[in-house]
């Protein structure tokens, strides 16, 4: 073959493939899937704490005060469906749609970089506090899966500063005296009562790294 036909050869390969390698690498959220270990029924909600003193995702409560797997499972892909090896652990983060859910600084992100099969995952407790009963959405690079996930949280950082201190107390009295309110049931069995005192008060003190 002919210089001249190997350079027009080597021009089309490199025409042909230059935007496959141009997407490759790139998380695109229309590509990736997160996933809740729950099936449901109903919404499972979550114990955070600012110091990481929170339950781990597979200790999570369903409506009835049951433990349940909530684990989120979340696969990262390029836009030509590849997976994206060894994606940083720190570009990968949770966020309540309500904004109600407010983590420490890291304190949202995935347990690990993405493995061989682009996944990677969230069990281990947030550093985080405040509540919030609306969806959470899975961010990759400050992109936001278009699909969010059933999941609630709540602390005994009720205010979400940061940290369990007096004017959580304040709150967990006002109440606790004043009916069912969720961002208290600690414990997610459907009522306020001394168990859920006895959870705020383990974790009295407790505040962001």
């Amino acid at each position: 073959m002919s210089k001249s036909k190997i350079s027009i050869l080597v021009f089309f390969v490199v025409l042909i493939t230059q935007p496959y390698l141009a997407l490759a690498g790139i998380p695109d959220v229309t590509m990736c899937d997160a996933s809740l270990a729950y099936p449901g029924p109903g919404t499972p909600s979550l114990l955070i704490v600012p110091d990481g003193g929170g339950n781990p995702f597979t200790e999570a409560h369903d409506e009835e005060g049951n433990v349940v797997d909530a684990t989120i499972t979340l696969f990262i892909r390029d836009a030509n469906g590849d997976p994206i090896v060894n994606f940083p652990a720190m570009d990968c983060w949770l966020e309540s749609e309500d904004g109600g859910m407010a983590a420490c600084i890291g304190g949202d992100i995935a347990d690990l970089s993405t493995d061989v099969n682009g996944m990677t995952f969230w069990v281990n407790p947030l550093f985080a506090g405040g509540y919030s009963q609306s969806p959470v959405r899975v961010i990759i690079n400050g992109n936001s899966l278009p699909s969010s996930l059933d999941l609630s949280f709540n602390s005994p950082d009720i205010n979400g500063d940061g940290a369990v201190n007096l004017a959580d107390v304040a709150l967990l009295a006002t109440y606790y005296f004043s009916g069912y309110h969720f961002q208290c049931d600690y414990n997610g069995d459907g009522q306020l009562n001394l168990v859920d005192v006895y959870i705020f008060v383990e974790h009295l003190g407790a505040e962001c790294p």
